[in-house]
């Protein structure tokens, strides 16, 4: 690895260690993880790998590759959120899956979420709160307690 390639890895994992990035990237990671494991695992009522699989491929019309993609970013990016493990990586998944949903699924249902039951379908208003969170961990980091900050400092030592 060259030294400007060596600078970016560094810049990848290199983070602000204030505690608001941990507060947001568990925040984000808490609640992402569920709908994550609903589509990986089936829990909370969810249809596990092979129905969500199935339900993207067939009835959205979503590649096969991007439906994987969005089943392994909720959930496997909401634990590395949760450890601040690749916080950039995890946080960029989680807004391009969001930003999809609200064009594929919820844009045409409006703003508000469906909390009187009278709309065809829920809003995109989580969504955008949840894409807000993602861009400051795009930015900054993860935070205090990442594994990204450890990493940046004894891989990378931060005095180089």
């Amino acid at each position: 690895m060259d030294e400007k390639e060596g600078k970016q890895v560094k810049n990848f994992f290199q983070t602000n260690e204030a505690w608001s990035y941990l507060i947001l990237r568990l925040a984000l990671g808490i609640v992402i993880f569920p709908h994550g494991a609903q589509k990986l695992l089936g829990w909370f009522g969810g249809h596990g790998f092979s129905g969500t699989m199935e339900f993207f491929t067939g009835k959205l019309g979503v590649p096969m590759i991007i439906a994987f993609l969005i089943i392994i970013g909720e959930s496997l990016g909401a634990l590395g959120l949760m450890a601040g493990f690749m916080t950039r990586l995890c946080a960029v998944g989680v807004l391009c899956i969001l930003s999809g949903a609200v064009v594929i699924v919820h844009w045409e249902n409006g703003f508000f979420m469906n909390w009187f039951g009278n709309q065809a379908g829920e809003g995109f208003e989580y969504h955008m709160l949840a894409i807000g969170i993602c861009l400051p961990l795009i930015i900054y980091g993860g935070g205090k307690f990442s594994i990204d900050g450890i990493i940046a400092d004894r891989v990378f030592n931060k005095s180089t």
